[in-house]
């Protein structure tokens, strides 16, 4: 039995119609739902996985590819769980094949995974896979621009990283009108807050014209009262409305 047969006959049972149901309904998707938790998913995941290891990327993905071609929610999650979780066998490499699976994903549910826990992980790994996260960031699918984000959170989030790439992405994106592109600039900035504040006050403020609100709530929340309530003022103000 194939490890994609094994992972949907021992997921399918864990699931409920009431939380496949809920999940479907809160995703907005045409996807499938076995309602399955995430922690019960992780775990068969990775029991399934030690039982039987995947050998080299090209078993890794055909894995992956017979998973997300089931239309199944947690099928597609438990591929994103394998990807992580083998990450000796994802590499730059790999890179094509990542940008298909954000591309065919067509929610945060399955983007932002794939972005933190996959694609950032190339690129601490291989730093030289910048050049295309440049590209991605020019994308025409704001789900890649969205992972070209996403990619620098874990280092940032530590206070290491590529803040000045990360901040040359967000400035090109700054005027989008696309919810989950606001969102994710926003979420980078917050978490880069909690050990810089000061670099994402400064980045902030002669940007505070043109930040949504979305990205604003975000990326203030955990910064000093006193650089929180400059930026808000300055945000109210007549003639940033105006420049909006």
């Amino acid at each position: 039995m194939s490890l994609a047969t094994q992972l949907e006959r021992e997921l399918e049972p864990l699931g409920t119609p009431a939380r496949a149901n809920g999940s479907k309904a809160y995703l907005k998707s045409q996807l499938a739902f076995f309602g399955v938790t995430v922690p019960d998913l992780r775990r068969t995941v990775r029991a399934a996985e030690r039982a039987a290891p995947l050998a080299s990327r090209a078993a890794l993905f055909a894995t992956v590819d017979a998973l997300w071609n089931r239309g199944v929610f947690e099928l597609k999650l438990a591929a994103v769980e394998l990807l992580a979780r083998r990450d000796d066998l994802v590499t730059a490499a790999s890179l094509s094949r990542l940008r298909g699976l954000i591309a065919s994903s067509h929610t945060w549910a399955l983007v932002d995974p794939l972005s933190t826990g996959v694609v950032a992980g190339v690129y601490e790994r291989e730093p030289a896979i910048a050049r295309t996260l440049d590209a991605w960031a020019r994308h025409d699918d704001f789900w890649i621009r969205r992972a070209a984000l996403l990619a620098h959170l874990p280092q940032l989030r530590r206070g290491a990283g590529d803040f000045a790439r990360f901040a040359r992405f967000a400035d090109a994106m700054l005027d989008e009108r696309e919810f989950f592109i606001r969102k994710a600039i926003g979420w980078v900035l917050r978490e880069t807050s909690k050990r810089r504040p000061v670099l994402v006050a400064d980045w902030l403020a002669p940007r505070i014209a043109r930040v949504s609100g979305v990205t604003l709530r975000e990326a203030v929340k955990y910064l000093p009262a006193a650089r929180k309530k400059l930026l808000l003022t300055a945000r109210a103000s007549p003639r940033s409305a105006s420049a909006r």
